[in-house]
């Protein structure tokens, strides 16, 4: 008894879940047979979530080539390891990456969100801003948004692309503050934008729900100004 106690303690520490609940029901002639098998169960369980967390992410597909961080501007107290790291996701911290179109925002919060899948294990969610929103308002119409709300409460770090591309009507705008009221001091958010912090009111349409926005997302915040031309510009001239 006092070894199968000892036992599920240490496979806790070490974070083998599988270990701890199954060791009993691996059939081995060897210990060394038996490590081996243990280990490929939690492998190929951790695998799973993995793949899993991939999938429920949504984030867009990237092309695997460098990051080109030649004209991006990282704040103080954040370095590009500990950005692509996501460590701030750890402290329920929010990034605002600001550039114009094409400079790369969306490029860098995928890779984030893909780390801190796959080196971390966390919960990520990707949506454009139009499509968070058309999608809390479908759900307020059909009476599911507590449903909505209660996904994104899971997550660690949800991303919002585009904040800037389209004005958001009223009901829409008060939804989004909802999410992002939600999200704070409790996870963390990675927003993309193209729009200065005095121009975001041509999204919300409502100064005070703007300043509202604004006051929860940049508490806790770090700000990395991408200062590049269209990245997707260039490649065309070049192919041109």
């Amino acid at each position: 008894m006092h070894n199968a106690r000892g036992n599920s303690v240490y496979a806790k520490r070490l974070k083998l879940s599988w270990i701890k609940e199954h060791y009993r029901e691996v059939e081995a002639t060897s210990h060394e047979e038996f490590l081996l098998k243990l280990f490929e169960a939690e492998i190929q369980r951790e695998e799973r979530r993995t793949n899993l967390l991939l999938n429920q992410a949504t984030l867009p597909k990237v092309q695997g080539k460098p990051f080109d961080w030649s004209e991006v501007q990282i704040p103080a107290g954040m370095t590009r390891e500990s950005l692509l790291n996501g460590e701030f996701i750890e402290q329920q911290e929010n990034t605002i990456f600001y550039g114009g179109v094409g400079a790369g925002k969306t490029y860098l919060a995928t890779l984030i969100g893909l780390n801190a899948i796959q080196k971390f294990g966390k919960s990520v969610k990707f949506y454009t801003v139009a499509g968070l929103v058309n999608r809390l308002l479908e759900a307020n119409e059909k009476g599911t948004l507590s449903k909505v709300f209660k996904q994104i409460e899971k997550l660690d770090c949800l991303i919002l692309d585009e904040l800037g591309y389209i004005p958001l009507h009223k009901q829409g705008g008060e939804l989004l503050f909802q999410v992002i009221s939600m999200c704070y001091e409790a996870k963390s958010i990675i927003i993309t934008t193209n729009l200065q912090f005095g121009q975001w009111n041509h999204v919300f349409g409502d100064p005070i729900l703007t300043e509202a926005v604004i006051d929860r997302l940049i508490h806790h915040s770090h700000l990395v100004v991408f200062n590049g031309d269209s990245h997707r510009y260039k490649e065309s001239l070049l192919k041109a």
